[in-house]
Protein backbone atom coordinates (compact mmCIF):
# COMPACT_ATOMS: atom_id res chain seq x y z
CA UNK A 1 0.00 0.00 0.00
CA UNK A 2 2.60 2.30 0.73
CA UNK A 3 4.65 1.45 -2.18
CA UNK A 4 1.72 2.59 -4.62
CA UNK A 5 0.71 5.34 -2.27
CA UNK A 6 4.22 7.09 -3.11
CA UNK A 7 2.97 7.49 -6.77
CA UNK A 8 0.53 9.76 -6.83
CA UNK A 9 2.66 11.55 -4.12
CA UNK A 10 5.74 11.57 -6.55
CA UNK A 11 3.14 12.98 -9.10
CA UNK A 12 2.08 15.82 -6.19
CA UNK A 13 5.77 16.84 -5.70
CA UNK A 14 5.94 17.19 -9.68
CA UNK A 15 2.80 18.91 -10.26
CA UNK A 16 3.60 21.55 -7.74
CA UNK A 17 7.52 21.72 -8.61
CA UNK A 18 8.32 25.09 -9.74
CA UNK A 19 12.53 23.76 -10.63
CA UNK A 20 14.13 20.99 -11.28
CA UNK A 21 15.04 19.45 -7.54
CA UNK A 22 11.41 19.34 -7.01
CA UNK A 23 11.40 17.57 -10.04
CA UNK A 24 14.14 15.16 -9.09
CA UNK A 25 12.28 14.91 -5.46
CA UNK A 26 8.98 13.89 -7.48
CA UNK A 27 11.05 11.09 -9.72
CA UNK A 28 13.07 9.61 -6.44
CA UNK A 29 9.46 9.17 -4.63
CA UNK A 30 7.85 7.53 -7.56
CA UNK A 31 10.96 5.06 -8.58
CA UNK A 32 11.17 4.37 -4.69
CA UNK A 33 7.38 3.46 -4.43
CA UNK A 34 7.82 1.48 -7.30
CA UNK A 35 10.51 -0.57 -6.48
CA UNK A 36 9.36 -1.28 -3.24
CA UNK A 37 5.72 -2.54 -4.64
CA UNK A 38 7.46 -4.84 -7.28
CA UNK A 39 8.33 -7.06 -5.28
CA UNK A 40 5.44 -7.03 -2.35
CA UNK A 41 3.00 -7.24 -5.13
CA UNK A 42 4.85 -10.27 -7.06
CA UNK A 43 5.26 -12.18 -3.53
CA UNK A 44 1.14 -11.82 -2.84
CA UNK A 45 0.68 -13.36 -6.69
CA UNK A 46 2.64 -15.99 -6.15
CA UNK A 47 1.35 -16.87 -2.89
CA UNK A 48 -2.64 -16.55 -4.21
CA UNK A 49 -1.84 -18.65 -7.06
CA UNK A 50 -1.47 -22.57 -7.08
CA UNK A 51 2.35 -23.70 -9.24
CA UNK A 52 0.07 -25.01 -11.91
CA UNK A 53 -0.96 -21.32 -12.72
CA UNK A 54 1.63 -19.08 -11.84
CA UNK A 55 3.10 -18.42 -15.38
CA UNK A 56 -0.76 -17.22 -16.69
CA UNK A 57 -1.35 -15.32 -13.71
CA UNK A 58 2.52 -12.99 -13.64
CA UNK A 59 1.67 -13.34 -17.90
CA UNK A 60 -1.56 -11.33 -17.19
CA UNK A 61 -0.80 -8.83 -14.73
CA UNK A 62 2.11 -8.14 -16.92
CA UNK A 63 -0.37 -7.33 -20.16
CA UNK A 64 -2.54 -5.66 -17.80
CA UNK A 65 0.73 -3.80 -16.79
CA UNK A 66 1.82 -3.31 -20.39
CA UNK A 67 -1.73 -2.09 -21.64
CA UNK A 68 -1.77 0.82 -19.14
CA UNK A 69 2.30 1.95 -20.86
CA UNK A 70 0.56 2.49 -23.56
CA UNK A 71 -2.55 3.99 -22.98
CA UNK A 72 -1.74 6.20 -20.15
CA UNK A 73 0.69 8.18 -21.75
CA UNK A 74 -2.13 8.45 -24.74
CA UNK A 75 -4.62 9.72 -22.60
CA UNK A 76 -2.00 12.12 -21.01
CA UNK A 77 -1.14 13.31 -24.64
CA UNK A 78 -5.13 13.62 -25.32
CA UNK A 79 -5.65 15.65 -22.17
CA UNK A 80 -2.65 17.87 -22.47
CA UNK A 81 -3.87 19.16 -25.87
CA UNK A 82 -8.09 19.37 -23.90
CA UNK A 83 -6.17 21.33 -21.64
CA UNK A 84 -4.08 23.48 -24.36
CA UNK A 85 -7.80 24.33 -25.90
CA UNK A 86 -10.24 24.71 -23.59
CA UNK A 87 -9.11 27.32 -21.36
CA UNK A 88 -7.08 30.84 -21.30
CA UNK A 89 -3.99 30.20 -19.83
CA UNK A 90 -1.40 32.82 -18.50
CA UNK A 91 1.17 30.76 -17.98
CA UNK A 92 2.32 28.18 -20.62
CA UNK A 93 2.88 25.54 -17.95
CA UNK A 94 -0.95 25.27 -16.36
CA UNK A 95 -1.61 22.74 -19.28
CA UNK A 96 0.95 20.37 -18.39
CA UNK A 97 0.58 21.10 -14.54
CA UNK A 98 -3.46 20.00 -15.00
CA UNK A 99 -2.35 16.78 -16.71
CA UNK A 100 -0.13 15.95 -13.56
CA UNK A 101 -3.26 16.88 -11.60
CA UNK A 102 -5.47 14.61 -13.11
CA UNK A 103 -2.73 11.86 -12.92
CA UNK A 104 -2.82 11.95 -9.25
CA UNK A 105 -6.75 10.13 -9.34
CA UNK A 106 -5.91 7.02 -10.93
CA UNK A 107 -2.87 6.48 -8.43
CA UNK A 108 -4.99 7.41 -6.04
CA UNK A 109 -7.42 4.89 -7.28
CA UNK A 110 -4.99 2.06 -7.10
CA UNK A 111 -4.48 2.37 -3.32
CA UNK A 112 -7.98 2.34 -2.39
CA UNK A 113 -8.44 -0.88 -4.53
CA UNK A 114 -5.29 -2.86 -3.20
CA UNK A 115 -6.67 -1.23 0.10
CA UNK A 116 -10.18 -2.79 -0.08
CA UNK A 117 -9.88 -5.71 -2.32
CA UNK A 118 -6.58 -6.98 -2.09
CA UNK A 119 -5.70 -9.42 1.06
CA UNK A 120 -2.16 -10.83 1.82
CA UNK A 121 -3.03 -14.85 1.30
CA UNK A 122 -0.18 -16.23 3.29
CA UNK A 123 0.74 -13.69 6.02
CA UNK A 124 2.67 -14.99 8.64
CA UNK A 125 4.71 -12.36 10.72
CA UNK A 126 8.34 -13.55 11.25
CA UNK A 127 10.79 -11.36 13.44
CA UNK A 128 13.26 -13.97 14.07
CA UNK A 129 14.23 -13.92 10.55
CA UNK A 130 17.78 -11.75 10.33
CA UNK A 131 18.30 -9.89 6.65
CA UNK A 132 22.21 -11.14 5.97
CA UNK A 133 21.72 -14.58 7.83
CA UNK A 134 18.47 -14.93 5.25
CA UNK A 135 20.80 -14.27 2.71
CA UNK A 136 23.97 -16.27 2.98
CA UNK A 137 21.36 -19.01 3.37
CA UNK A 138 19.42 -18.63 0.16
CA UNK A 139 20.26 -21.98 -1.66
CA UNK A 140 22.93 -21.94 -4.24
CA UNK A 141 20.88 -22.77 -7.13
CA UNK A 142 19.27 -19.13 -6.82
CA UNK A 143 22.37 -17.56 -6.37
CA UNK A 144 23.67 -18.89 -9.70
CA UNK A 145 20.26 -17.82 -10.93
CA UNK A 146 20.62 -13.68 -9.86
CA UNK A 147 24.05 -14.34 -11.06
CA UNK A 148 22.48 -15.19 -14.86
CA UNK A 149 19.96 -12.69 -14.01
CA UNK A 150 22.47 -9.88 -13.66
CA UNK A 151 24.72 -11.26 -16.75
CA UNK A 152 22.06 -10.69 -19.03
CA UNK A 153 20.65 -7.50 -17.20
CA UNK A 154 24.30 -6.16 -17.99
CA UNK A 155 23.20 -6.18 -21.30
CA UNK A 156 19.71 -5.81 -21.24
CA UNK A 157 19.85 -1.47 -22.51
CA UNK A 158 16.96 0.54 -22.06
CA UNK A 159 15.36 0.69 -25.14
CA UNK A 160 14.80 4.55 -25.46
CA UNK A 161 17.89 3.58 -26.93
CA UNK A 162 15.84 1.68 -29.60
CA UNK A 163 13.95 4.41 -30.59
CA UNK A 164 17.00 6.58 -30.71
CA UNK A 165 18.96 3.57 -33.41
CA UNK A 166 15.56 4.35 -34.81
CA UNK A 167 15.50 7.82 -35.01
CA UNK A 168 19.20 8.30 -36.63
CA UNK A 169 19.06 5.44 -38.83
CA UNK A 170 15.31 7.08 -40.56
CA UNK A 171 16.77 10.59 -40.25
CA UNK A 172 18.53 10.61 -43.56
CA UNK A 173 15.83 9.59 -45.76
CA UNK A 174 12.57 11.41 -43.60
CA UNK A 175 14.59 14.08 -41.83
CA UNK A 176 14.44 14.55 -37.63
CA UNK A 177 11.01 15.39 -37.18
CA UNK A 178 9.04 12.56 -39.58
CA UNK A 179 11.89 9.94 -38.05
CA UNK A 180 11.12 10.62 -34.74
CA UNK A 181 7.73 10.39 -34.82
CA UNK A 182 8.06 6.29 -36.31
CA UNK A 183 10.47 5.82 -34.04
CA UNK A 184 7.98 6.70 -31.37
CA UNK A 185 5.10 4.48 -33.29
CA UNK A 186 7.67 1.77 -33.35
CA UNK A 187 7.92 1.98 -29.43
CA UNK A 188 4.22 1.65 -29.29
CA UNK A 189 4.42 -1.23 -31.65
CA UNK A 190 6.98 -2.82 -28.69
CA UNK A 191 4.53 -2.17 -26.43
CA UNK A 192 1.42 -3.68 -28.01
CA UNK A 193 3.50 -6.98 -28.97
CA UNK A 194 4.58 -6.97 -25.09
CA UNK A 195 1.04 -7.19 -24.22
CA UNK A 196 -0.73 -9.27 -26.44
CA UNK A 197 2.24 -11.78 -25.51
CA UNK A 198 2.54 -11.82 -21.87
CA UNK A 199 -0.45 -14.16 -21.23
CA UNK A 200 0.47 -16.65 -24.12
CA UNK A 201 3.68 -16.74 -23.06
CA UNK A 202 2.47 -17.21 -19.55
CA UNK A 203 0.49 -20.39 -20.57
CA UNK A 204 3.22 -21.49 -22.51
CA UNK A 205 5.68 -21.47 -19.13
CA UNK A 206 2.65 -23.33 -17.33
CA UNK A 207 3.02 -26.50 -19.33
CA UNK A 208 6.62 -26.72 -20.58
CA UNK A 209 8.34 -25.14 -17.78
CA UNK A 210 9.08 -21.82 -17.12
CA UNK A 211 12.59 -21.72 -16.55
CA UNK A 212 13.13 -23.20 -20.57
CA UNK A 213 10.69 -20.89 -22.07
CA UNK A 214 12.68 -18.03 -19.98
CA UNK A 215 16.24 -18.95 -21.82
CA UNK A 216 14.22 -18.97 -24.89
CA UNK A 217 13.24 -15.59 -23.95
CA UNK A 218 16.72 -14.39 -23.12
CA UNK A 219 17.68 -15.63 -26.26
CA UNK A 220 15.57 -13.53 -28.32
CA UNK A 221 17.16 -10.35 -26.32
CA UNK A 222 20.42 -11.32 -27.17
CA UNK A 223 18.80 -11.19 -31.02
CA UNK A 224 17.54 -8.11 -30.40
CA UNK A 225 20.84 -6.41 -29.65
CA UNK A 226 22.56 -8.24 -32.88
CA UNK A 227 20.34 -7.36 -35.09
CA UNK A 228 20.28 -3.48 -33.74
CA UNK A 229 24.29 -3.96 -34.02
CA UNK A 230 23.84 -5.33 -37.98
CA UNK A 231 21.41 -2.65 -38.79
CA UNK A 232 24.06 0.11 -37.83
CA UNK A 233 26.95 -1.67 -39.50
CA UNK A 234 25.29 -2.18 -42.60
CA UNK A 235 23.52 1.29 -42.48
CA UNK A 236 20.23 -0.41 -42.87
CA UNK A 237 17.04 1.69 -42.41
CA UNK A 238 14.16 -0.28 -44.02
CA UNK A 239 10.89 -0.20 -41.44
CA UNK A 240 10.39 -3.69 -42.01
CA UNK A 241 13.77 -4.55 -40.09
CA UNK A 242 12.89 -2.04 -38.31
CA UNK A 243 9.59 -3.27 -36.74
CA UNK A 244 11.61 -6.63 -36.58
CA UNK A 245 13.76 -5.47 -33.89
CA UNK A 246 10.84 -4.07 -31.99
CA UNK A 247 9.25 -7.19 -32.15
CA UNK A 248 11.57 -8.88 -30.62
CA UNK A 249 12.56 -6.53 -27.52
CA UNK A 250 8.84 -6.60 -27.26
CA UNK A 251 8.43 -10.25 -27.06
CA UNK A 252 11.54 -11.05 -24.83
CA UNK A 253 10.54 -8.39 -22.73
CA UNK A 254 7.01 -10.34 -21.86
CA UNK A 255 8.84 -12.94 -21.46
CA UNK A 256 11.50 -11.80 -18.79
CA UNK A 257 8.89 -9.73 -16.77
CA UNK A 258 6.42 -12.64 -16.57
CA UNK A 259 8.78 -15.46 -15.87
CA UNK A 260 11.88 -14.32 -14.05
CA UNK A 261 9.40 -14.48 -10.57
CA UNK A 262 7.97 -17.73 -11.47
CA UNK A 263 11.22 -18.91 -11.65
CA UNK A 264 12.34 -17.68 -8.78
CA UNK A 265 9.23 -19.29 -6.92
CA UNK A 266 10.26 -23.02 -7.68
CA UNK A 267 14.02 -22.18 -5.75
CA UNK A 268 13.37 -20.57 -2.51
CA UNK A 269 11.19 -21.10 1.16
CA UNK A 270 8.36 -19.18 1.36
CA UNK A 271 9.46 -17.72 4.46
CA UNK A 272 12.35 -15.52 2.19
CA UNK A 273 10.27 -15.27 -1.09
CA UNK A 274 9.26 -11.34 -0.90
CA UNK A 275 13.15 -11.18 0.02
CA UNK A 276 14.06 -13.29 -2.61
CA UNK A 277 11.99 -11.27 -4.78
CA UNK A 278 13.19 -8.37 -3.64
CA UNK A 279 16.88 -9.69 -4.70
CA UNK A 280 15.65 -10.28 -8.12
CA UNK A 281 14.68 -6.31 -8.17
CA UNK A 282 18.00 -4.76 -6.90
CA UNK A 283 20.13 -7.17 -9.41
CA UNK A 284 18.00 -6.13 -12.30
CA UNK A 285 17.98 -2.55 -11.23
CA UNK A 286 21.72 -2.56 -10.92
CA UNK A 287 22.57 -4.52 -14.16
CA UNK A 288 20.22 -2.47 -16.07
CA UNK A 289 21.53 1.08 -15.04
CA UNK A 290 25.40 -0.62 -15.44
CA UNK A 291 23.96 -1.98 -19.35
CA UNK A 292 22.26 1.25 -20.35
CA UNK A 293 25.11 4.05 -19.36
CA UNK A 294 27.45 1.16 -20.92
CA UNK A 295 25.94 1.06 -23.91
CA UNK A 296 25.15 4.83 -24.52
CA UNK A 297 28.67 5.48 -23.06
CA UNK A 298 29.55 3.09 -26.15
CA UNK A 299 27.70 4.71 -28.85
CA UNK A 300 29.07 7.83 -27.95
CA UNK A 301 32.67 7.15 -27.51
CA UNK A 302 32.96 4.72 -30.09
CA UNK A 303 30.04 3.87 -32.33
CA UNK A 304 26.16 2.05 -32.05
CA UNK A 305 27.26 -0.85 -33.91
CA UNK A 306 30.19 -1.60 -30.84
CA UNK A 307 27.38 -0.25 -28.72
CA UNK A 308 24.73 -3.07 -29.37
CA UNK A 309 27.43 -5.55 -30.22
CA UNK A 310 28.55 -4.97 -26.33
CA UNK A 311 24.69 -5.73 -25.32
CA UNK A 312 24.93 -8.71 -27.43
CA UNK A 313 27.67 -10.78 -25.86
CA UNK A 314 26.76 -9.84 -22.67
CA UNK A 315 23.32 -11.02 -22.97
CA UNK A 316 24.08 -14.30 -24.77
CA UNK A 317 26.49 -14.86 -22.18
CA UNK A 318 23.57 -14.25 -19.75
CA UNK A 319 21.49 -16.97 -21.90
CA UNK A 320 24.09 -19.61 -21.46
CA UNK A 321 24.46 -19.21 -18.03
CA UNK A 322 20.92 -19.62 -17.31
CA UNK A 323 20.82 -22.37 -19.89
CA UNK A 324 23.05 -24.33 -17.73
CA UNK A 325 20.54 -24.01 -14.71
CA UNK A 326 18.57 -26.08 -16.26
CA UNK A 327 20.66 -29.58 -15.63
CA UNK A 328 21.82 -28.31 -12.31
Amino acid sequence: LVGYALTPAGQIAIALATAWPMLLVGRIISWFGKGLRGPLRDAIVIQAIPPRARGRAFGFHRAMDTIGAVVGPLLGVALLGWAQSHHGWNDPIGPFRLVLWLSVIPGVLAVLAFLGFVKDPAFSPNPGLRFFRALRGLPPKFKRYLGAVGLFGMGDFSHSLLILGATKLLTPALGIVQAAQIAGGLYVWRNVVQSAASFPVGMLADRVGALRILVLGYALGAMTGLLMAITFWLHVNTLALLAAVFLLAGLYTAVQEALEPTVIAEMVSADTLAMSIGALGTTNGTAKFISSAGVGLIWSALSPVLGFAFATITMAAGTVMLARLRHI
